[in-house]
């Protein structure tokens, strides 16, 4: 009786070994449930899964990037309409508002249509296997890629420049890729890059490493700079704020309480003015309107 017993709990055992290698079976995508969804991996299986609370952010709040908004404006709206439209890259500084940019335009035209699948870099790989889920749909997609950079010999690098411009299969015409970068080039560069340059009768010819570095960036259609905000911008970002908390009129203790806030955080971007505003009202006890 008791080989018996150990054989039993020999069995389960192994038989809980063998679960765990064998993939994972997920539920259908839910494509009515949200705006918003999020490619994960789990056993090796990778599945769309909804995102419950998406962002809201309106294109109204977001403030002195007024350039920047119209380029991806009109270029979600022609996507949205059928109309050829590119991949964009967001490249620049820190807290300008390149990520709430594109979940402003996810918002602006989700009732058109418009669906968003934010991929993390290291499941770059999988990209292929995101589009053909998706591209028989009736939506139109944007894959979203934050806070984008590779170092040399990543794999998500090569299957990015892929899907960008496809390879013997054409890319699909419901999807788009938008990528947010301070990077312009996507990889570091270094001077080494640079000693490699060859100057041949007065003309410059880029190293091959040059040349790798910027091939994935030139992939992208549409390129759309941020820059920093200089004093004017960043207290007309926390006017903003501040005025959706209920407070108007920039009173010179407010004022001066922003300008060192910024100056301990080291930037004056959109991020700093909306965490002074919510520090501020937080501290004064004000509810957000």
């Amino acid at each position: 009786m008791n080989e018996i017993s150990k054989l039993y709990t020999r069995t389960n055992k192994l038989l809980s070994r063998l679960e765990r290698l064998l993939p994972v079976e997920q539920p259908a995508t839910d494509w009515k449930a949200t705006i918003a969804f999020r490619w994960r991996k789990h056993g090796g299986v990778g599945f769309i899964q909804p995102v419950t609370h998406p962002h809201r952010i309106a294109l109204y709040a977001l403030h002195c990037i007024d350039e920047q908004k119209k380029l991806i404006n009109q270029n979600t709206s022609r996507f949205v309409k059928g109309y050829p439209a590119n991949n964009a890259l967001l490249t620049g500084a820190r807290g300008t508002g390149k990520s709430s940019l594109v979940k402003a335009v996810l918002n602006k035209y989700a009732a058109k249509g418009l669906r968003l699948i934010e991929v993390e870099k290291h499941n770059l790989i999988d990209l292929h296997d995101i589009v053909e889920q998706i591209y028989r749909r009736p939506e139109r997609f944007i894959l979203y890629c934050d806070d984008l950079s590779f170092e040399a010999d990543e794999p998500g690098y090569k299957a990015l420049k892929v899907v960008l411009d496809g390879s013997i299969s054409t890319v699909s015409e419901n999807v788009l890729v938008y990528a947010t970068s301070s990077r312009r080039h996507l990889m570091p560069e270094s001077m080494r890059d640079n000693l490699e340059t060859k100057h041949l009768d007065g003309e410059i010819y880029p190293s091959e490493s040059v040349e790798e570095k910027i091939s994935l960036s030139d992939r992208f259609g549409l390129w759309v700079s941020f820059y920093p905000f200089n004093q004017d911008q960043y207290l007309d970002i926390v006017g903003y704020w501040l005025a959706y908390f209920g407070i108007k009129g920039m009173v010179p203790a407010v004022r001066e309480a922003a300008l060192q806030w910024a100056l301990g955080r080291g930037s004056r971007s959109g991020r700093v003015a909306w965490q002074f505003a919510r520090d501020w009202a937080g501290r004064h006890r004000l509810v957000a309107r």
